[in-house]
């Protein structure tokens, strides 16, 4: 595994700091599932967990569609895995998926959050509530949470890769 990460600056401003520490949570992800067939990727943890790397980046596609453009912009887009019968088919539905589409669906949602946030102030507050109590999230918010759901779930993925193939690191 070859990926180059970039961590933030050690004095970098509160928004470079957010920002930065995503996409070095988002690349970290990327370098989990550098270099590994389909099928490995789709490779199940250990039963009875359905977790395998691909469904964590569908998760997360789904967590940035979800977070950025939907709740931040007050967007009404579908989700790209789930369904009403399947909350969970972005983690349980990925035999089928192809995973280069998969890849670039994932690359495209992160990009597309980051032109959500383009501009935005880290106290601005979201269109879109909570969902149990209608309070607007602000993206200060909505960042820290985002490289908490990274930081959780890439701890998911170093176990995947080094059941996998033996590759492990930080």
């Amino acid at each position: 595994m070859a990926m180059e990460r970039a961590e933030p600056g050690l004095r970098a401003g509160e928004r470079d700091m957010l920002t930065g520490w995503l996409d070095y949570h988002r690349a970290t992800l990327a370098w989990k599932c550098e270099g590994l067939t389909d099928d490995q990727l789709r490779e199940r943890s250990v039963p009875p967990s359905g977790l395998s790397l691909l469904g964590l980046v569908r998760h997360l596609a789904e967590c940035e569609r979800s977070w950025f453009r939907n709740v931040l912009l007050g967007a009404d887009l579908p989700y790209l895995y789930s369904t009403p019968q399947d909350m969970d088919a972005d983690f349980n539905d990925t035999g089928g998926a192809d995973a280069a589409t998969v890849l670039r669906t994932w690359e495209q949602e992160c990009a597309a959050a980051r032109d959500a946030v383009a501009g935005v102030d880290l106290d601005a507050l979201s269109k879109k509530g909570d969902r149990r109590t209608g309070q607007p999230f602000s993206l200060r918010w909505i960042l820290t949470h985002m490289i908490e759901e990274y930081a959780r779930h890439n701890g998911h993925a170093d176990l995947l890769r080094e059941r996998i193939d033996g590759a492990t690191g930080d």
